[in-house]
C-alpha cells in the first residue's frame, strides 16, 4: 500500500528531460514507483491536465532567526519551497557568547534588514557552540531547512570587539576559526559563508566583521573544511580589486578542495564586470577548481512604497514629520495640495549617495502593478510617464504610490537591468557554471521580496517573456537538480524511486507570483514583505501534502538537513 500515488501528471523530473506523462508513487516519504503506477495508495491525486516538479531548492536564504518562531518558513514555502538553505553572506546566531548577542543581532538587521526588535524577541540564544544551534532549530517546519556557518558570527565569537574594528586574526584566531568550521560541517553544516562587500553594513553603520579577513585566515577556515570533507563555500564581494579578489576566491577552492560559488550580478557602475567574471571561472574550471557563481533571474529590486522602508520622500523633512502616523491618516496627508507642494519643494536630508541615487533616478523606478512586472519597458517607467503628462517625476511617484489606500509599491531594479531589460541575466542563467541563488528568502524583509525567483522563473522564463523564454525542462532542473547538488544534497530534486518525495503538483498557465504585500506578524509586532503566488495545486515535503491551492494544511514533515545526502 503506496501512502500516496499522483495520476496522470505531466512530469518534469528535474533531470532536464523532456516532460512526459507519468503517475507517481510514494511511500514512507520517498518516491518508490514513477511510469504507469497500479499499486493501491492511501491517498491519490488525479493530475490530468496539472504539472509534477520535484520542490524548488532554495540555496540563499535568510532565515536564520525565523525559525526560531516560524515553522512555516513563509513566504518561501509560499512559492513550491520545500528545501531552504540560510546561513549566507556571512551572517548568523551561533557560536555566541553571552552578552554579545546583541552584536549578531545588529549585523543581521543591518545587513539584512530584519527588524531588531523582532529577533531580540524571537530568537532565544539557547545555545552557544554551532552544534547547539543546530540542535535547538531541529525541529519541525513545512519545508527542510539546511544551515550554513557564518563568519561574522565565527570571527565575533574568537576575536571579539576586535571584529568589529576589522583588525587582522592572529595565527591562533584563523586557526580557532578553522577548528570551529571544521566542528560545524561534522556536526551538519552544509558550508561555510563570507562577505567582502561594503554595502553589508551593521546597524551601526559599521563593516561586516569579515570585510578585510585576509588571506592566512581564509585559508585556515578552507583547511578546516577540508578536514571535515565535506560543505560548500558561499562569498559576496565587491570586487574592488578583480585580480586579488579572485586570487582569494582560487586560493579558498584549491585548499579546501570544496566547491565554492560567488554572488555575481550586473551593476550600473561596472556593466562589463561580469563578462570578466565568468571567463575567470572558466580558467578556474579549467585548471580544476569547482568555482561557480549564483546568479538572479530577475532585477535584484528595491521596493519603493509608503508601508516599506524605503521610498522617494522618506527623507524629505515634511515626510518625516508624518512617518510615524497611521498609514491612512499619511494618505490623506500626501494628498493635500498645500502638503504637497512643500513636500516637492524639499531636498532629501540624506547624505548615503545610494538612497540619493534612488531618490532622483525616476528612470529607473517603475510601477510594480499586480500581477508584479519584473521586466518593466523604458516607456513605463516614471519618468517616461512625468514626460508622457507633464508633470514632475515626484507627482508621478507619489500618485502610484497612494493607489491601493496607499499599498501600492515602485520597483527600482538596482542591479541586472542597466540595460532595462534581462537579456545579460539571461546569460548569466545560462552559462555552463552558474547556479540559481540569491532570493534573500526571510531578509530584506521592508525593501526586497525576491523569495518568489522559483516561481518567476518558471513562469515568466518558460512561458510570458515575449522573447528568449528558456525550455521549462531546463528551468525546472536549474532550481531542483541543480540547486540540491550545489549544498551536497543528492537526495532530492529529480522525481524518480529512491528520491524524496519534494514535489510541487502545479496549474502551469495559472503559476505566477502575486504582489507583494505588508504583512504585521513578526515577533514584537514587526512588519515585512511577503508574497503569494497562484498556481501551485499542491507541495508535497517528504511525502506528505503541505500547501493546497495555496493554503496550508498544516502538516510539518520538514526537518532539519545534517550535512550533505546521498540517495539512499
Amino acid at each position: 500500500m503506496l501512502d500516496l500515488k499522483i495520476t496522470g501528471a505531466s512530469l518534469i523530473d528535474g533531470t532536464g528531460a523532456e516532460a512526459r506523462t507519468a503517475d507517481v508513487g510514494v511511500k514512507d516519504g520517498r518516491i518508490v514507483e514513477v511510469g504507469k503506477v497500479t499499486s493501491p495508495a492511501a491517498r491519490a491525486i488525479d493530475a490530468d491536465g496539472l504539472l509534477l516538479t520535484p520542490g524548488w531548492v532554495d540555496i540563499h536564504t535568510h532565515y536564520d532567526g525565523q525559525v526560531c518562531w516560524d515553522r512555516e518558513l513563509a513566504p518561501s514555502s509560499w512559492q513550491g519551497v520545500t528545501t531552504v538553505v540560510m546561513g549566507n553572506c556571512g551572517v548568523g546566531f551561533a557560536p555566541v557568547r553571552k552578552g554579545s548577542e546583541a552584536f549578531l543581532i545588529n549585523l543581521m538587521e543591518g545587513v539584512e534588514d530584519i527588524p531588531g526588535t523582532a529577533l531580540h524577541e524571537g530568537v532565544g540564544f539557547e545555545w552557544e557552540s554551532f552544534p547547539q544551534y543546530l540542535d535547538a532549530i531541529d525541529r519541525e517546519y513545512a519545508c527542510d531547512v539546511g544551515a550554513q556557518a557564518a563568519h561574522g558570527a565565527f570571527r565575533a565569537y574568537v576575536m571579539g570587539e576586535r571584529a568589529q574594528t576589522l583588525d587582522a586574526a592572529t595565527e591562533d584566531e584563523a586557526r580557532l576559526q578553522g577548528q570551529l568550521t571544521e566542528e560545524a560541517i561534522r556536526a551538519g553544516a552544509l558550508g561555510f559563508t563570507t562577505s567582502r562587500t561594503m554595502l553589508h553594513r551593521a546597524k551601526s553603520g559599521d563593516h561586516i566583521p569579515s570585510y578585510h579577513a585576509n588571506r592566512m585566515e581564509l585559508s585556515e577556515i578552507a583547511s578546516g573544511m577540508a578536514r571535515a570533507g565535506a560543505g560548500v563555500f558561499e562569498w559576496i564581494s565587491d570586487f574592488a580589486d578583480i585580480d586579488e579578489e579572485f586570487g582569494l576566491i582560487e586560493t579558498v577552492a584549491r585548499v579546501s578542495g570544496r566547491p565554492l560559488t560567488f554572488s555575481l550580478m550586473q551593476a550600473d557602475q561596472k556593466p562589463d564586470m561580469w563578462k570578466d567574471m565568468l571567463g575567470r571561472i572558466d580558467a578556474a574550471q579549467a585548471a580544476g577548481l569547482n568555482v561557480r557563481a549564483q546568479v538572479a533571474g530577475r532585477p535584484v529590486g528595491i521596493l519603493l512604497g509608503l508601508e516599506g522602508s524605503i521610498h522617494p520622500f522618506v527623507a524629505h523633512p515634511s515626510y518625516q514629520a508624518i512617518a510615524e502616523l497611521p498609514l491612512a491618516e499619511r494618505v490623506r496627508r500626501l494628498k493635500d495640495p498645500a502638503f504637497r507642494a512643500r513636500l516637492f519643494a524639499e531636498q532629501p536630508g540624506t547624505r548615503n549617495d545610494l538612497a540619493r541615487f534612488i531618490f532622483a533616478a525616476f528612470h529607473k523606478m517603475f510601477p510594480l502593478g499586480d500581477p508584479p512586472v519584473y521586466e518593466p519597458l523604458p516607456e513605463s517607467s516614471i519618468a517616461a510617464h512625468a514626460k508622457r503628462s507633464g508633470l514632475a517625476p515626484e507627482e508621478i511617484a507619489l500618485d502610484f504610490m497612494l493607489e491601493n489606500e496607499g499599498r501600492a509599491f515602485l520597483y527600482f531594479p538596482l542591479f541586472n537591468y542597466t540595460e532595462g531589460d534581462l537579456d545579460n541575466a539571461r546569460a548569466m542563467m545560462t552559462h555552463p557554471h552558474t547556479v540559481f541563488g540569491l532570493g534573500d528568502g526571510g531578509a530584506h524583509v521592508g525593501t526586497i521580496c525576491d523569495g518568489s525567483f522559483p516561481t518567476f522563473m518558471a513562469s515568466w522564463w518558460g512561458r510570458d517573456r515575449p522573447h528568449g523564454r528558456l525550455p521549462l525542462e531546463w528551468l525546472v532542473m536549474k532550481q531542483t537538480q541543480n540547486t540540491a547538488r550545489a549544498v551536497g544534497l543528492h537526495d532530492r530534486g529529480v522525481v524518480a524511486p529512491g528520491y524524496r518525495a519534494d514535489l510541487n503538483l502545479i496549474d502551469f498557465p495559472k503559476l505566477g507570483a502575486r504582489a507583494p504585500e505588508i504583512a504585521y506578524d513578526l515577533p514584537a509586532g514587526g512588519k515585512r514583505l511577503v508574497q503569494r503566488a497562484d498556481g501551485y495545486v499542491a507541495t508535497i515535503c517528504a511525502g506528505d501534502v503541505t500547501f493546497q491551492n495555496g493554503v496550508s494544511t498544516g502538516v510539518l514533515p520538514g526537518r532539519l538537513v545534517r550535512g550533505a545526502q546521498g540517495l539512499n
